[in-house]
């Protein structure tokens, strides 16, 4: 009796630490923004980070289509080694006003495709920075379609939109909240360019250690639910193990 006891709790235990696993990951799954908001109006500098999901195979690009209902007239990728940013323009139906110039056509997609001997490894994840303005004023959102390439062919897109009062889709589109100027941190963004064309350059990077931080953050709990769970398997155990002990017949 006492031996099914011991299974029984172990195998719940074990249930519950799975849970907590599972849990855990898809925050760390998605092709996201960070960080995931920004003020109306003014320009800011974002990261689409992207984490590396097969266990056999690498991604070698990616793909963001930029929402062409709400166009931006400045939108600017940052270097990075070992892979290639491509910007696609695509003529705008109604002219966008921007420091008094009518802008015709606006960026619509970014390719960053990895060159020779660059890829995105199983287990790791890399960030791909813009700067992007002037944000709208008429939207909550920005939703960001992307599509990933793995150098085995597969594709994964990053299309479906979350919808409010249901789950989160299995594969959702990157988003970016947009609030109002007077209620959003005033880290990573500038009302306007700044000098030498780029954007927010210096708050960007304290955002981002921001982000950085309350990813980090989010680990650590995780880690440290995990390991409670860990202490209750192994504190049952050892109850177990006594109680079986103790009502052994003696030799």
């Amino acid at each position: 009796m006492r031996s099914l006891h011991t299974r029984r709790f172990t195998t719940a235990a074990a249930l519950a630490a799975a849970t907590v696993l599972a849990a855990a990951v898809p925050a760390f799954a998605h092709v996201t923004v960070q960080p995931g908001n920004a003020p109306q109006g003014g320009y800011t500098a974002v990261a689409f980070r992207v984490p590396n999901e097969n266990e056999s195979a690498s991604t070698v690009k990616l793909e963001v289509s930029l929402p062409m209902d709400h166009p931006l007239a400045s939108v600017r990728t940052q270097p990075m080694p070992g892979w290639t940013a491509t910007l696609e323009k695509s003529k705008l139906d109604k002219p966008l006003k921007s420091h008094g110039q009518d802008i015709n056509e606006a960026v619509s997609k970014i390719t960053w495709t990895a060159d020779a001997g660059t890829k995105i490894g199983p287990g790791q994840f890399q960030e791909f920075r813009v700067s992007l303005g002037a944000l709208p004023t008429d939207t909550d959102k920005l939703v960001f379609k992307a599509l990933q390439s793995y150098d085995n062919g597969d594709v994964v897109r990053w299309i479906e939109e979350s919808k409010e009062g249901q789950p989160e889709p299995a594969k959702p589109a990157p988003v970016l909240a947009l609030t109002k100027a007077a209620d959003a941190p005033a880290a990573g963004v500038s009302a306007s360019p700044a000098a030498g064309g780029h954007h927010g350059g210096d708050s960007a990077g304290a955002t981002t250690e921001q982000a950085s931080a309350k990813s980090s953050d989010a680990t650590a709990r995780t880690l440290g639910v995990v390991g409670i769970v860990v202490g209750v398997i192994g504190a049952g155990l050892g109850v177990a193990g006594l109680r079986r002990k103790n009502g052994s017949p003696s030799a």
